[in-house]
């Protein structure tokens, strides 16, 4: 199946729109089929040796998969200053103090990734779930470009490209989700990735150990981590 990047519903509604909220609460029904938190769980504690100061997401949307992440991580990562990275802040105030209660800062960033990548110091640990995807080959070679230049680890999860992955994006209809969040997981599931295009994409492969694997059914993991460089 050849990689075909459209644009998505979510991205073009008001965020305040009844649409758009409710795909943002399907979205978090699409993670858990997907098994993302798992992925992403087991990916960051495989690739991070140390206890990170921040950990920064980006496209991280309203910051529940995040918050998620952190309830998982914070008994062996305490007190870490995590940073969300969007073009909209849409995070609620209960997700905000939910973070605070786990002893995590979290700060959001209103932000076009591609203007504040370039204006960021080098950040430790840095992730993406299921933002990868949007964007087309050059735009994507320049912002993992950009990533490189300001990560130590970076680890995405993005959509499987597969007829498999295909077909069950035609029935998340049968779990309850809107027509936004059914039209825009098939759109996903055609542009997201498979073999080893990200990290054909990844520069100055030999300062970087890199894995690029198939999670589950419907998932696609690429993990980064330069070498000889502790990521505390």
């Amino acid at each position: 199946m050849e990689r075909c990047v459209e644009p998505e519903w979510l991205d073009e509604l008001p965020p305040a729109d009844p649409r758009a909220a409710r795909s943002r609460l399907d979205l978090q029904r699409v993670n858990r089929l997907m098994g993302n938190l798992g992925s992403m769980v087991a990916a960051l504690m495989n690739s991070v040796s140390a206890r990170p100061d921040q950990l920064v997401e980006l496209g991280g949307g309203d910051g529940t998969f995040l918050l998620q992440l952190a309830r998982r991580l914070s008994p062996r990562w305490p007190s870490v200053r995590a940073t969300l990275v969007d073009r909209l802040t849409v995070v609620t105030d209960p997700t905000r103090e939910a973070f605070s209660e786990l002893g995590w800062e979290l700060e959001t960033v209103e932000a076009d990734i591609f203007d504040w990548l370039p204006r960021e110091r080098r950040r430790g640990v840095m992730m993406a779930n299921l933002f990868l995807h949007h964007f087309h080959a050059e735009r994507l070679a320049l912002l993992l470009g950009l990533a490189a230049d300001r990560s130590e680890v970076f680890v995405a999860c993005e959509p499987r490209r597969s007829f498999v992955a295909l077909g069950a994006s035609h029935a998340l209809a049968l779990v309850g989700c809107n027509e936004v969040t059914r039209h825009d997981a098939v759109v996903s599931v055609r542009a997201g990735f498979a073999g080893r295009e990200l990290r054909g994409l990844w520069p100055g492969t030999e300062r970087w150990e890199l894995r690029e694997y198939a999670a589950g059914l419907f998932s696609h993991c690429f993990v980064a981590a330069r070498l000889g460089v502790g990521s505390g």
